[in-house]
């Protein structure tokens, strides 16, 4: 069984920062990807940053610039820093692994809880 388990959500004014963690638990050799997604109100979930084993990296054209995923392969961890914040980044962050390898089998496509961040102007 493999969970991940988001944190760091909250409120924050226009301008300011937050960052996000998402902490992956079981038996796991290998997680990749690990990304961040969003879903606001109303709308589709899209795809925020991604970051493989190697620490190669993708962000979504609206973040790009202002936010930063990372993560800690030894803690199975992914981070994404948010920075200048705006109103439309209002969402709830989900945290994606796309394939969890562990003792007993590999896992595909796991998502977290979600975390709410909430930036206004």
């Amino acid at each position: 069984q493999v969970q991940l388990v988001e944190s760091g959500g909250g409120l924050v004014q226009a301008g300011g920062s937050l960052r996000l963690s998402c902490a992956a638990s079981g038996n796991i050799f290998r997680i990749n990807p690990m990304g961040w997604y969003r879903q606001a109100p109303g709308k589709q979930r899209d795809l925020v940053a991604t970051i493989n084993s190697g620490g190669t990296t993708n962000y979504a054209d609206p973040v790009r610039g202002r936010f930063t995923i990372s993560r800690d392969n030894a803690k199975n961890t992914v981070y994404l820093q948010m920075n200048s914040l705006k109103p439309d980044d209002t969402a709830v962050y989900y945290c994606n692994a796309g394939a969890v390898t562990t003792w007993t089998g590999t896992y595909f496509d796991v998502w977290g809880q979600g975390t709410l961040v909430t930036v206004s102007s």
